[in-house]
């Protein structure tokens, strides 16, 4: 879109986006469906007077490049939060609320002192939680503000504080966006307003939306998926966003869908696992009537996407008039704002390739009679990147057809990561063996096709058994398939055979499961060992665990690496091992 291309800040687009809609819908959380009380609307004039409110009260208290922490729970003060922050010319790092359990309050402490913020901005449902972890963790040099509680600066401010924004450039750093954590410490992702009008023109663009298109979800808003796909594309291209909260849809995966039909969305994004929850767990009385047909652009991306949860949940739902079309694998990180490939009005690409060449890194088709892997098709990259396929070791090309490191280079590219020269300089500025330089280096294995990305794994989950590449997601998924008692979460990793062998690996899998049946739970871990060698060649251990056991990123990642940390430990406490 023009205006975004033209733009020379996020803010400066969103205050003229305010001049052009001041009337018009911008955001609207829904709380519940029980009465006109349970869903709450800004105009784009109200969220331009929060949003203001909140620059001042940072003004007063903080310079231009500061971080702020932003805790909210998703809902309208995050939002008015973020683009304040905008307005006054400081950085946002928006992160989870502290948490109940011990590893998510130390997360946060790393964010907090990596970014070395001084204030943090939270609402009056998160204050107490937040000012209990600042005392709890000694963070006591913090400001906290509940920005929806009454400014009880209002005195002193100038009247003047509410005015323009700050002026700001396209290189301008504007947001800390932490990573999820999967494969390593959380690190602070540098965007600059450049990367994110870049960014959002590219998803637009490759979308398909058209200005003033209706976006919403329950993704949550700290993570690059809900800031960065469903919220702000948006908000810059003069359309609505409807916010639910992350815990509704888990506990009550219907209402997504409810409010997706009810408010007429056309385009809502989540990771794999959300569409897999609701075709095993929607009822078909909690969809009665239920309409579709508006849903113009299903996103599904932020891990490995299986071509068997497209299937099942284009099938389960095509008597409500969604279309198998609407279907969107994409493919993205933080370390490109979100967005890097996606595609819209068409059928998912499903490449059926040899499973046992692919495990010796070759990409062909699969053959009569041979185990078969189905990779998805996560769309064309068009002209927002460069992109090549990258032998990891050698940092040579590969061949059209072959297998390897996806590298990217282009303006929706971060700079790198905040203080961390060395990461930066190996992540953001890799170099081809031509000496080729200024790549991102993914850590993403997959093919690029008719110029459409195939991912199918990443490398530090990869396992290699005598040899062989094994990828954990399609164990999981393979075992979940066969198992459906298993529910959706499992890890599975790979450990050494021996010391002596340090790079050969047997495979682990743990799994959360429900109930406490022990002839029942014995039968389940050897039935799933069988699955393991049949459909993949090998042998493997099998822990069975208690719900809530696998650990997760705030995107619903699997984190495979603390999992195998905490097996080696002895740590899990499994319900059955074998």
């Amino acid at each position: 879109m023009d205006e975004l291309t033209l733009a020379t800040s996020v803010a400066a687009l969103l205050r003229w986006r305010v001049r052009e809609k001041r009337d018009d819908q911008a955001v609207a959380h829904v709380a519940h469906f029980d009465g006109p009380d349970g869903v709450t609307s800004w105009t784009y004039g109200r969220l331009d007077e929060e949003a203001r409110a909140v620059a001042a009260r940072l003004r007063h208290r903080n310079s231009p490049g500061d971080r702020v922490l932003l805790l909210y729970p998703v809902g309208l003060p995050f939002v008015a939060a973020f683009i304040g922050c905008l307005y006054a010319g400081v950085i946002a790092v928006p992160a989870p609320e502290p948490g109940q359990y011990s590893q998510q309050r130390r997360r946060l402490r790393a964010i907090a002192t990596d970014a070395d913020v001084r204030t943090v901005l939270t609402d009056a449902s998160a204050h107490e939680a937040v000012l209990t972890w600042r005392a709890e963790d000694r963070l006591d040099h913090l400001q906290v503000i509940a920005t929806d509680i009454p400014d009880q600066d209002s005195g002193i401010l100038d009247e003047g504080d509410a005015g323009d924004a700050v002026e700001t450039d396209h290189g301008t750093v504007v947001l800390l966006q932490y990573t999820s954590g999967s494969t390593g410490d959380a690190k602070g992702v540098m965007i600059t307003n450049g990367n994110m009008l870049h960014n959002g023109a590219a998803y637009l663009r490759g979308m398909g939306q058209q200005p003033g298109y209706r976006s919403g979800g329950w993704l949550p808003l700290y993570h690059d998926m809900g800031l960065s796909a469903q919220l702000l594309p948006a908000l810059m291209a003069g359309g609505s966003c409807h916010l639910m909260q992350p815990m509704t849809f888990v506990r009550r995966p219907h209402l997504w869908l409810r409010m997706i039909d009810t408010f007429g969305i056309q385009v809502s994004h989540a990771p794999n696992f959300a569409y897999e929850l609701c075709q095993r767990k929607i009822k078909d009385e909690q969809v009665a009537g239920l309409d579709l047909s508006r849903w113009e652009y299903a996103g599904n991306g932020s891990e490995p996407v299986q071509a068997s949860v497209l299937t099942a949940f284009a099938k389960r739902f095509a008597d409500h008039g969604f279309r198998e079309t609407a279907l969107g694998p994409s493919y993205g990180m933080a370390e490109t704002v979100v967005y890097v490939s996606g595609a819209s009005g068409r059928r998912p690409v499903v490449r059926s390739v040899d499973a046992e060449l692919l495990e010796q890194g070759e990409f062909a088709p699969a053959r009569l009679g041979r185990q078969a892997r189905h990779l998805v098709g996560c769309g064309p990259v068009e002209d927002a990147y460069d992109v090549s396929v990258v032998d990891p070791v050698t940092r040579r090309t590969m061949p059209p057809d072959g297998l390897g490191e996806i590298w990217l280079r282009g303006p929706s590219v971060s700079q790198g990561y905040w203080r961390r020269k060395e990461s930066s300089r190996e992540t953001f500025d890799a170099q081809l063996a031509d000496g080729d330089g200024g790549w991102l280096r993914t850590g993403d294995l997959g093919i690029v096709i008719d110029g459409e990305i195939f991912v199918s794994g990443r490398i530090k989950d990869l396992l290699i058994v005598r040899g062989r590449n094994l990828y954990p997601h399609d164990i999981e998924n393979e075992l979940r398939l066969q198992h459906p008692e298993l529910g959706q979460v499992g890890a599975a990793f790979g450990v050494s055979s021996t010391e002596a062998e340090p790079t050969e690996e047997r495979v682990v899998v743990t799994h959360e499961v429900r109930g406490n049946d022990a002839d029942r739970l014995a039968a389940l871990g050897k039935a799933m060992k069988l699955t393991v060698a049949r459909e993949f060649g090998t042998e493997s251990t099998v822990a069975l665990l208690r719900p809530g056991s696998v650990l997760r990123t705030t995107s619903g990642k699997v984190r495979r690496g603390e999992m195998r940390r905490l097996y080696l430990a002895g740590e899990l406490a499994p319900v059955w091992q074998g």
